[in-house]
């Protein structure tokens, strides 16, 4: 498999397991004096090291759908990208919506009638939340096709200048409204492109990268101790400029990183793969059980690591149960 293809499949592993790690560590961020400070400060450490995740998602979309120089056609477009992503999410919703309401306490429907009412503004459980302003941006790969396929590079990097810029005010505070979402996650999908289609020294996105990471983290602890509770201090937020240079480190990363993966390693990684979507959808099942038994371990430094790894390997083998079927496997697309 070319690097150019494997490197986007090592992308999708790691963010999977990127993700699940926020979803295992969301328990301890709120506990902050009734669990032992090295647990908590361990949880929060591991939460700002993995907020690139869900920005590499939407990069490599960006980087695989911009990069597409077949004859865009509106109807293989919305029949075999929209809808392969929307259905199997509207059924999701109304899984998670049912399993909201079971608890140890026993079965509460008003919890999923409330959950399935608000169901087209906001998630029914806390992990699809993602797609709400991840489909919308199928309406804006048509639009960024031109520049991005554009001869005059000069158009697509003035949008990319732009968007940093908008991700670099926002960490100052600036508020884009109702478009604010489809601008900042949008350029994403640049961002993918830009380092799918160029090397960028692997040197400077380590160091930006690194430099973004360590004024997350410290941010974060620091404003926490200050305040006495849990606060990322907006410094864990997908849409600014710090999680972008750490989500374009990752992505430079993996990019440099697997050409030195052997041939047998390759293939096991892109099986894994190809489950990324159905492992994303699949994951809060096997927390649910541990979130209502308390949510929280000691030693957070190794048992965060441990149980992420744990959910990823059940999640992985249910997705692909169910993906080898005929009749579920539209559910893990």
């Amino acid at each position: 498999m070319q690097k150019k293809i494997f490197y986007v499949e090592l992308l999708r592993v790691v963010a999977a397991i990127a993700v699940i790690a926020i979803h295992v560590l969301g328990p301890y961020r709120h506990l902050l004096g009734q669990i032992p400070d090295s647990d908590w400060v361990s949880a929060v450490l591991i939460n700002g090291a993995s907020r690139w995740a869900v920005p590499v998602f939407i990069m490599i979309t960006g980087a695989l759908m911009l990069s597409d120089t077949r004859p865009f056609s509106a109807s293989y477009f919305v029949r075999r990208r929209v809808m392969k992503v929307f259905v199997p999410f509207l059924v999701w919703s109304l899984f998670y919506g049912l399993l909201a309401a079971v608890s140890l306490d026993g079965v509460n429907w008003t919890e999923t009638i409330a959950r399935l009412a608000t169901f087209p503004s906001q998630e029914t459980y806390y992990h699809l939340g993602f797609f709400y302003y991840f489909l919308p941006l199928y309406v804006v790969i048509p639009l960024l096709r031109p520049a991005a396929q554009h001869q005059d590079p000069r158009y697509f990097n003035t949008l990319l200048g732009v968007w940093i810029a908008l991700c670099t005010f926002r960490l100052a505070g600036l508020n884009l409204g109702i478009v604010e979402d489809l601008l900042l996650y949008g350029g994403y999908l640049l961002l993918g492109l830009a380092l799918h289609r160029n090397d960028i020294p692997i040197k400077g996105l380590l160091f930006a990268g690194l430099l973004a990471l360590i004024a997350t983290e410290y941010t974060a602890l620091s404003q926490s101790a200050l305040q006495g509770k849990y606060t990322s201090a907006g410094w864990f937020s997908y849409k600014i400029i710090n999680t972008v240079l750490i989500a374009a480190m990752v992505f430079g990363l993996c990019k440099h990183w697997a050409e030195r993966i052997s041939p047998k390693h390759q293939q096991r990684l892109v099986a894994l793969s190809r489950q990324s979507l159905g492992i994303y959808l699949i994951h809060p099942i096997f927390l649910w059980p541990i979130r209502e038994w308390g949510g929280t371990f000691d030693m957070a430094w190794l048992t965060i690591p441990l149980v992420t790894l744990v959910v990823f390997v059940l999640s992985y083998w249910t997705s692909r149960a169910l993906s080898s079927s005929r009749w579920t496997a539209w559910l893990v697309p």
